[in-house]
């Protein structure tokens, strides 16, 4: 690993640009930095501030939200068997169906009263 001046030159090549912050807080970083990390749109960053420094880094393989083939995909560490899909889809269905019907769960509506079954 090359260090120059305290900076290291392995992989990725000092880069200083300048960029402005918008009225909503956002900042875009330049296309040549994007590129050169690798950045794409949904991408995780980590931002760690310091009094006056801001440091954003790329966050990879450590977020459980990802995007795989154009799906957001949820990574527990441990696959889910058949039977806990179907229950959560069953549950989820259910949960649908009793909003739709104006019955929020079997406890409460939308207005906090209690909701009757029929």
């Amino acid at each position: 690993m090359a260090l120059v001046n305290g900076i290291c030159h392995d992989k990725i090549p000092f880069m200083t640009m300048k960029t402005t912050i918008d009225r909503a807080g956002r900042l875009v970083l330049p296309k040549p930095l994007r590129d050169n990390l690798q950045l794409e749109p949904g991408d995780w960053l980590s931002v760690d501030s310091n009094e006056n420094e801001i440091v954003i880094r790329p966050l990879r393989g450590e977020v459980p939200l990802q995007k795989k083939r154009g799906i957001w995909t949820f990574g527990s560490g441990e696959p889910l068997s058949l039977e806990q899909v179907n229950q959560t889809a069953k549950q989820i269905r259910r949960e649908r169906d009793l909003d739709i019907l104006g019955h929020r769960g079997a406890q409460t509506s939308r207005r906090g009263k209690k909701a009757k079954l029929s």
